[in-house]
């Protein structure tokens, strides 16, 4: 058994998230630290709210509150949602905490000391008005390189690239709307990022199984050349820097969030006795680090962190994978919490059941090019997989065992063709599924769960157990036992995808729904519930939806 440490991008704390950041990071790493677990390894899945930085400060400020209150009531939002979206983190912290400020600044000094860090005076964006320096978000303006007009000071939303408040054509801050901003000169300190170029590029080529959007991101960035990174702000909210005459900056969001990751298990460790987070962070060749994020924050975690870890000189686990995915849209457009425009969180889990946007976020996920949601496409994919597929086969199976069985697992007679032909059948998928959660194809491995829902439909219906009960009720009983073991397996293939439904099925079959082990091969699987146990035919998992019942959105 090998160990897994897994995790996804932190969520920003400004505001409930909306389905493409669901989409995007949070729902690929829970699925696959389901898949982890379920196939007997050991798994740390981490997260959290990412608590710093410009766009904090002004959701709080638009709030009306002060910034440490916002974080700790949007936290507690936030985590809400995602436990009733299923999403298993073994731990979900804060990058506000003090285990994240105190080895945010242990790695600086290292830095520091090393002779990576180097002070500077650099032109900075002051607005008379607001009678304040206006760090990277607080300033916004056209982008240089695409014109998009509400490009931010730290990066443009509309073309990705990397910017600093000084790119920005027409300028005006973020807090009044004033243009008279002005560049004014401000000490800050920089990370030496160009000093890391060999080392970066002689790690990047040991990691050769990293999808083709992360690599090529990776490298175009290492191609372009390297850039020293400024990473202080002139912010009241943050992480405090260590250091003379600096004492009144914060850290860069981008410096301290990643280090969160660490910070996340050690806060998991302080939570039970025997709990040792350097046994995943310090340990040796048996730990597999997996990152799941969007694209867009690709380059902060396959350079800019790798060389911050790789500068401190401490024996920290670097990323092994990371699984990066493109933007899921929204009818077309982009997702936008400022804008707040899409589904959000919060709104969907009050439409329709966790499960079912699990199901069609993950079997449409934005892997190879983006995504677009749109609501008539999410209906009938919803409708034909969940309902008619899966939810179908559950109910004709189970309720016609309870008709006609007294809802007792009937005793298997000699399996005949059929039924081998079957267990074969079981096998290729199986093992297609399991290769396809372990390469990381998210909706290949969904593609291959749906491919089983069918195989045990057109199982039932070639082998019609309601016709064969007419003259031969064993053939029936061997039909309906396999049938059952069928929904099991389907269930068990559908238990990282939809967890909660997975988990019902199971409990009518009289399964342990907290312990859930991945399908054996084809011919146990098909026997492994006894004959003589009772069962249930739970509540209509899936009903029927309509683009009506979504129209709230």
């Amino acid at each position: 058994m090998s160990r897994f440490l897994i995790t996804s991008a932190l969520p920003y704390v400004n505001g409930v998230k909306h389905l493409g950041n669901l989409a995007g990071s949070l729902l690929p790493a829970d699925i696959h630290a389901r898949f982890r677990r379920q196939t007997g390894h050991e798994v740390l899945f981490l997260c959290g709210t990412d608590e710093h930085g410009t766009p904090v400060e002004l959701a709080a400020h638009a709030a009306g509150v002060p910034v440490a209150d916002y974080c700790a009531r949007q936290h507690a939002v936030q985590a809400d949602i995602y436990r009733r979206f299923g999403l298993s983190f073994d731990h979900f912290s804060r990058t506000s905490g003090i285990a994240n400020r105190q080895l945010t600044q242990d790695i600086f000094r290292q830095l520091d000391k090393a002779g990576f860090i180097e002070k500077r005076a650099i032109l900075q964006a002051y607005s008379p008005t607001d009678r304040r320096f206006l760090p990277d978000r607080y300033v916004v303006g056209t982008c240089p390189h695409c014109g998009h007009a509400n490009a931010r000071g730290d990066q443009c939303e509309s073309c990705t690239k990397l910017l600093d408040p000084e790119d920005l054509l027409s300028p005006r801050s973020a807090i009044s709307g004033t243009t008279d901003v002005e560049f004014r000169e401000s000490r800050h300190l920089f990370l030496k990022l160009s000093a890391f170029d060999g080392r970066l590029r002689d790690w990047l080529a040991t990691r050769r199984n990293w999808p083709p959007l992360v690599r090529s991101i990776a490298l175009k960035w290492l191609d372009e050349g390297l850039r020293d990174r400024c990473i202080t702000r002139d912010l009241d909210w943050g992480v405090p820097v260590p250091k003379d005459g600096f004492e009144d900056k914060v850290f860069y969001v981008w410096f301290d969030a990643p280090i969160g990751y660490i910070a996340a298990a050690i806060k998991w460790s302080e939570a039970a006795p025997g709990r040792d987070w350097r046994e995943w962070w310090q340990s040796g060749a048996d730990v597999t680090y997996l990152q799941f994020l969007a694209k867009d924050n690709v380059p902060f975690h396959a350079v800019s962190f790798p060389a911050t870890l790789l500068g401190s000189g401490l024996p920290f686990k670097l990323v092994d994978t990371i699984k990066g995915f493109n933007w899921l849209t929204f009818e077309g457009d982009k997702f936008s919490t400022s804008a707040g425009r899409g589904i959000f969180t919060d709104t969907a889990l009050e439409l329709l059941p966790a499960d079912t946007w699990r199901w069609w976020l993950a079997a449409n996920a934005p892997e190879t090019a983006d995504a677009d949601f749109i609501l008539a496409r999410f209906v009938d994919g919803v409708n034909k997989d969940l309902a008619d597929v899966f939810g179908n086969l559950v109910n004709r199976c189970l309720a016609f065992a309870a008709a006609r069985f007294d809802g007792i697992v009937p005793p298997a007679a000699r399996l005949g063709p059929l039924e081998q032909q079957l267990a074969l059948s079981l096998d290729t998928h199986l093992a297609n599924l399991r290769r396809h959660h372990e390469s990381l194809a998210l909706r290949k491995a969904a593609d291959e769960v749906r491919a089983i829902w069918r195989l045990a439909n057109a199982y039932l219906a070639e082998a019609a157990p309601w016709s064969a009960i007419k003259n031969d009720t064993p053939r029936a009983a061997t039909i309906v036992n396999t049938g059952i073991n069928l929904v099991r397996v389907a269930a068990l293939a559908a238990w990282p995808f939809i967890p909660s439904s997975a988990a019902k099925v199971l409990c009518s079959l009289g399964e342990a729904a907290d312990a859930v082990p991945w399908p054996q091969d084809g011919t146990q699987a098909l026997s492994a519930v006894p004959a003589g146990r009772r069962i249930t035919v739970p509540p209509l998992l899936f009903p029927k939806i309509a683009v009506a019942d979504l129209a709230t959105t």
